[in-house]
């Protein structure tokens, strides 16, 4: 199987994933902008889950365009990364429809703290294949972001427990800390 295969199958299912999450997002019955309001918990859900499946697409793209060939325990790697990345619809809409409580918060950290675990699994399996001069492995380096965010994740689920609120300040840092643009990959490239 070729990379581009693997990473049309990908694209396709993130696409999927992004379009039940806005789907999710139900009209209001009303006409006035203060029907609107009681939308927003569930459009602030959307918006940190769009964040966060942009953020995959983009660094799964950059991930894939270092491998010349695909082995079997990338491809299951890659389902199982994928396969975290499928919940997010449901923990999006769970949160964002009960105003971001203890229970729902808990389980979309828990969600992310496994897509996150899934996305370094996926990593390692390119790392490996690619042997000792893995160009993936001297890409990321000792990737900080990548160590950082699970702990993160696991951060924010212990405080959704008691404060809520703390939970989802965390997640969005976690969020912003991979909007910063990681040019590591690309930078292999240009040399």
């Amino acid at each position: 199987m070729t990379t581009g295969r693997l990473e049309a199958f990908s694209d396709g299912v993130i696409a999927i994933i992004i379009t039940i999450m806005v789907l999710e997002m139900k009209v209001p019955h009303g006409d006035a902008l203060k029907d609107l309001r009681p939308l927003l918990p569930v459009f602030l859900s959307y918006v940190l889950s769009f964040l966060y499946v942009g953020i995959y697409w983009n660094n799964h793209h950059h991930m894939l365009h270092t491998c010349s060939a695909v082995t079997g325990a990338m491809l299951w790697a890659n389902l199982h990364l994928l396969f975290w990345l499928s919940l997010f619809p449901f923990t999006t809409g769970w949160m964002g429809e009960n105003h971001f409580t203890a229970a729902p918060t808990a389980l979309y950290g828990l969600v992310l703290l496994m897509a996150a675990i899934a996305y370094l699994l996926l990593q390692e399996a390119i790392i490996s294949a690619q042997g000792q001069e893995s160009i993936l492995k001297e890409a990321v380096g000792r990737d900080w972001k990548g160590r950082l965010s699970p702990l993160l994740y696991v951060l924010a689920i212990v405080a959704a427990l008691r404060f809520a609120w703390l939970a989802q300040a965390i997640l969005a840092i976690a969020a912003l800390i991979w909007l910063i643009p990681d040019r590591r990959i690309e930078k292999r490239f240009a040399t």
